[in-house]
């Protein structure tokens, strides 16, 4: 267990920002797909609270009534942009580089959470601090919004030699790694910390101290 203080290490270390893609232009999106990418723009611009299928509509220059074909409420349109986002999400974690060795599958797992969360503010808010919309689709949700700490928790059972008899622990651990990371992911990225008069020095090692943290509390107990 010593060894996994290292290994996760990499969980709440700065990630290098995903390059942006620079795309040739294409045919106009379908509407339906369109509504989402306005749905986004309304949410950066006004925050997920002002979002309405009017303002979506104005964006798009169509009639007011033209997102209904496809989202019955503004509650429909927010769910898909939040369902797609945890699918991106999932998909952006299964395309990490896997490693045979748990505690470097552990180390690229961390690194691309972060690389999601550093390059798509606005997604990962929109997932982990927005609640779900009643008209959600569960199943899609629960497979996609789960994901993450699927693979996290399959991790630490290898971890832990995958032992039947060490599985509650092994997610024991993951779910204590998951919201250490969590926390400081959303502290750091929130509004807050820029009012706590640190030194920068100070905000610079926040990430790899909550992190030392996790690992020897984690090794203390071994």
């Amino acid at each position: 267990m010593l060894q996994t203080a290292a290994a996760l290490h990499c969980w709440l270390s700065p990630a290098p920002a995903m390059p942006t893609k620079h795309l040739k232009p294409t045919e106009p999106l379908a509407l339906r797909d369109a509504c989402i990418v306005a749905a986004q723009e309304v949410i950066a611009e006004r925050g997920v609270e002002n979002l309405s299928l009017r303002d979506v509509a104005r964006k798009l220059g169509v009639s007011h009534q033209a997102p209904y074909k496809h989202y019955p409420s503004r509650d429909h349109l927010l769910a898909e942009v939040m369902r797609r986002c945890f699918e991106r999400f999932a998909t952006h974690l299964d395309a990490r580089k896997h490693h045979d060795d748990p505690q470097q599958d552990l180390e690229s797992l961390g690194a691309q959470y972060l690389s999601y969360a550093e390059s798509h503010p606005l997604e990962y808010r929109l997932m982990f601090s927005t609640p779900w919309p009643e008209s959600a689709d569960h199943a899609g949700w629960v497979r996609d919004s789960g994901h993450a700490f699927d693979i996290l928790r399959q991790v630490m059972r290898r971890m832990h030699g995958g032992l039947a008899s060490k599985r509650d622990l092994a997610d024991l651990d993951a779910l204590y790694i998951w919201s250490s990371m969590h926390g400081a992911v959303g502290v750091m990225h929130g509004n807050c910390i820029a009012q706590l008069n640190l030194k920068a020095s100070v905000r610079q090692q926040a990430m790899e101290h909550v992190m030392t943290m996790v690992g020897q509390g984690l090794a203390a107990r071994s």
